[in-house]
């Protein structure tokens, strides 16, 4: 049955991350600097140094060198990296995220040998993610309810001998800037293929995404694949039409990519609180007024709403029989978990600026960042809108082609 009940390592991993961001994320990231919305500098050391702690690696076996930390562990952490810095827990999420997968089962054993030594020993290696999904067409607006085109790639693979040729262009992919090793999913004569490619591979360039061309979190780039080869021995094991949605192709959809989210809003409602119980108006502190209160109130139910939705999704990831046996209902709970969070989180972190009056849309005030990055949850991945259609699909019992 669905369990509330944290482990005890899971509340000693949520501890140590917890300590580190305070004594070493939350100091810098509240710089004037990094309260920049466009173009704040990424927190490179401060990345390596939560590498360092496990938390790159912390879904891999321990027999790999991770801690084989379930998709709710992962939640944990990533909700407290956010709380200091929404950057470093979306960076190392989605490398965590993906050597799950890989690592975890999608790897045969020479791909492992040849891979996974240098991502367990190097602090700054990372993944990304080059999927289909990247640019793909979702059909949803006015017409949402219709049969889908699946070949929707133009980055192709062509065999030429023991090679794969990959040509191709694919926007806004995030970590690409930092990735040692892509997960490129593209399209040949025999459907999608998925490879393995390193950065260095001769071909393969990368041009980070500026934060004026658009929101997001950590850091992304676009990626030019021109005539770019990769030996047939970089093809995921069984790789197939399948095992691009064994991966993923967002952050943003996931259990985690929403427990960054609530990290961001908590840091919102922590500040506020303090804040409220220092500022004196009237001859005692504002959060004893009722409006001031009533507002905390709201938004601390809020976040305790959202946590139960996102560790409920986790919960789904890692139990997939309970689908089968009746105990979860055959809902789309991470998409479910994505409205509420989205919504109820921007809501959060407005009114929780409120309680600072007009200090609170101050460039100098972290409160103005806490708004801008949960507003951008609102339209990050498939987007609030999209998502909620493809949960009246799901209601409808329509199913993609």
């Amino acid at each position: 049955m669905y369990n509330l009940q944290l482990s005890e390592e899971q509340v000693a991993i949520r501890g140590m991350v917890r300590d580190f961001v305070a004594s070493e994320i939350t100091p810098v990231a509240l710089q004037p600097e990094r309260l920049e919305p466009f173009d704040p500098p990424l927190l490179v050391d401060l990345i390596e140094a939560a590498s360092a702690l496990g938390l790159r690696t912390l879904a891999l076996d321990e027999a790999d060198g991770g801690a084989s930390a379930d998709t709710l562990t992962r939640c944990l952490v990533s909700e407290e990296l956010a709380a200091g810095d929404a950057d470093v827990a979306s960076i190392l999420a989605e490398t965590a995220r993906l050597g799950a997968a890989l690592f975890g089962g999608l790897m045969d054993k020479g791909q492992r040998a040849r891979f996974l030594p240098d991502f367990v020993e190097d602090a700054s290696y990372h993944l990304a993610l080059v999927s289909l999904g990247a640019e793909a067409d979702t059909g949803l607006g006015p017409d949402y309810h219709r049969i889908r085109d699946p070949e929707s790639s133009a980055t192709t693979a062509t065999v030429d001998g023991g090679e794969l040729v990959l040509r191709g262009r694919k926007p806004r992919i995030a970590n690409a800037p930092l990735a040692r090793l892509f997960v490129v999913t593209a399209s040949s004569e025999t459907g999608p293929v998925t490879l393995l490619v390193p950065a260095e591979t001769s071909g393969l360039s990368v041009a980070e995404t500026p934060r004026d061309g658009g929101w997001y979190h950590g850091t992304m780039g676009d990626v030019e694949l021109d005539d770019c080869r990769v030996p047939v021995e970089n093809i995921l094991a069984g790789s197939n039409r399948e095992t691009p949605d064994k991966i993923g192709v967002g952050l943003n959809g996931t259990p985690e990519g929403q427990a960054i989210n609530l990290g961001i809003a908590r840091a919102a409602f922590e500040t506020a609180l303090d804040y409220a119980k220092l500022r004196v108006q009237g001859g005692r502190p504002i959060i004893e007024h009722q409006a001031i209160g009533a507002k905390l109130a709201d938004i601390a139910a809020s976040l305790e709403m959202v946590r139960g939705a996102v560790w409920r999704s986790a919960w789904d990831c890692d139990n997939p029989q309970a689908r089968a046996d009746g105990s979860l209902s055959d809902m789309p709970h991470a998409l479910i978990s994505q409205v509420a969070a989205a919504d109820m989180l921007h809501r959060a972190a407005r009114d929780a600026a409120e309680c600072f009056g007009a200090m609170g849309v101050m460039r100098d005030m972290p409160m103005q960042k806490y708004i801008h990055d949960t507003r951008m949850y609102r339209h990050a991945g498939c987007g609030v809108d999209d998502a909620r259609l493809r949960i009246a699909e799901a209601l409808a019992g329509f199913e993609q082609g």
